[in-house]
This record gives C-alpha cells, structure tokens and sequence, in this order.
C-alpha cells in the first residue's frame, strides 16, 4: 500500500494540535464580530472568518510538510492528492450557521489520513475550551484526560442527536431513544458519542471527508464505531467525499442499533 511504510508520526500529531489550537484561536478572535459572509452552492454559508482560517491551517501544516496533501471544504480540489501516502483533510470551521450565529457549538476539525484512514486527529471547540485528540491505537482523549464511549447495548432512553427528519424515520417504539438538541458542528456531534455525553450520533447523507475524518477516528479510539446504516466502514481521500446516511455509537450499542437497522429494512 501506498503509505505502509509511513508509521503514525508523534510529530504529526504535535504539528497538528499546535495548528488547531492556533487556528482555534484566529476563529475565535472574530467570533461574534461584523464579517463578510456569503453562500456557496444551494445553500452552504461561508464566511472570511472560514477562510481566514484555511488558510492559517494550510500555512501551518502544509509548509513544514510539503508531500502531504491536502483536502479542505473551502479550498479548491486538487487531484494530486489521491497520489499521495498521506492527505490533511480539513474543515476550518465545522457548523459555520452556529459561528455565525453566535453560539458555541462549532469546531475546527482536522485529520491527518493515510490510505484511506485517519491516523491522527484533532476537533477544538474554541467557545466552550473543548479539545478533543486521537492518535491511532493510543485512544482518545479531551484536553488531555483520556474519554471513552458510553457501554453497554441499551438502546431505550439512549441520548441521541442527529437530523430531526432522520431521527424520525429511524425511533421507533422498540428503540425509544431520547433525542439530545441538535449540534451545529457535525464534528463536535460525533466527538459527544466519543466522550459518552451522547450515547448515539446520526448523520444525515451529503457529508463530507471532511465533516467526519477526524471525529471517526475519535470514536474508535473511544472504544465506538461510526459507520454506514449496514455497518460499513468509512474510506477518506477517494475520487468520491460525499457519504451516505451513517451512525456512531459505542462498540456494543453500534452493533446493536445496526442489527435493527437490517432486520426492519430500512437502509
């Protein structure tokens, strides 16, 4: 494979913290100020906060690793990156309606992928001081205490958050569980499953590479799975970036929210 002989780095990791908190940082500096602010596509908000932002991340961690590509939601798409062992795949600022609206549940989520999966990762939550991080077969942790996704296979008053329309077509009578307020950061949403704060996170099809590959690896470092509706896995930097509808929850409640997933026929 491409990038086999590539070892997850510890300098990697520290390059990447150092660039979140920094990028985190910026985020925050404008945080709740007058900005430019437009719409990209159908209805995507963007502002000069978020690519102020990219572009921080991009000098920070693209200059002193200049083989590593690149794949960011508010930069263009290169395809050399699909050539490369390892790829920084980017969301400046994740939930940008909730920034510009003044709330708090946004992030900066960066991972760092090789062959298809991350290997490193960060989710900073400037607003609320939250710094989630992972590295590959080490665990995950929140501002350096270790966190785990909550036990168990009970699915009835599970806490769950996710798109209310999908929420609807999947709670049922058997499930029972109990819906959270929706995050704004979709990242963040999926780093709530990893520090039990939410037991199950829904994700509504059309996300990104970059909306979930720092978060996924946070979940299995938390002892979770985030994967498709028929249990599938998730592969990052492909020719394709959009997902499908998908679910993350601890090990034993995943696997049992899947199996019902299958039986009543609704993927």
């Amino acid at each position: 494979m491409p990038g086999a002989d590539l070892p997850a780095s510890d300098a990697d990791g520290a390059l990447l913290g150092e660039a979140v908190r920094a990028a985190g940082k910026l985020a925050l500096s404008l945080f709740r100020t007058e900005l430019r602010q437009w719409t990209k596509g159908v209805s995507s908000p963007v502002s000069e906060a978020d690519l102020a932002v990219d572009e921080l991340l991009r000098t920070m961690l693209r200059t002193p690793r200049p083989g590593y590509g690149w794949l960011s939601e508010e930069s263009p798409d290169h395809p050399e990156r699909l050539r490369l062992a390892r790829v920084w795949v980017v969301d400046p600022i994740d939930g940008t309606r909730a920034f510009l609206a003044g709330r708090d549940d946004w992030s900066v989520s960066v991972a760092l992928v090789q062959d298809g999966r991350p290997l490193v990762a960060a989710v900073y939550a400037p607003a609320t001081g939250e710094f989630f991080s992972a590295t590959k077969g080490t665990g995950a942790r929140l501002n350096d205490a270790p966190i785990r996704a909550t036990q168990g296979d009970e699915l009835r008053q599970a806490r769950v958050a996710g798109p209310q329309k999908m929420l609807e077509w999947l709670n049922d009578s058997e499930l029972a569980m109990v819906a959270a307020p929706r995050i704004g950061s979709l990242a963040l949403r999926l780093a709530r499953v990893a520090e039990g704060r939410l037991d199950v996170a829904l994700v509504g099809g059309n996300s990104h590479d970059w909306d979930l590959a720092a978060a996924d690896l946070l979940v299995h470092e938390a002892g979770g799975r985030m994967t498709t509706l028929a249990g599938e896995g998730l592969v990052y930097n492909r020719p394709e970036i959009v997902h499908q509808r998908l679910v993350a929850a601890g090990g034993d409640r995943h696997a049992r929210l899947v199996g019902h997933i299958r039986r009543t026929d609704r993927t």
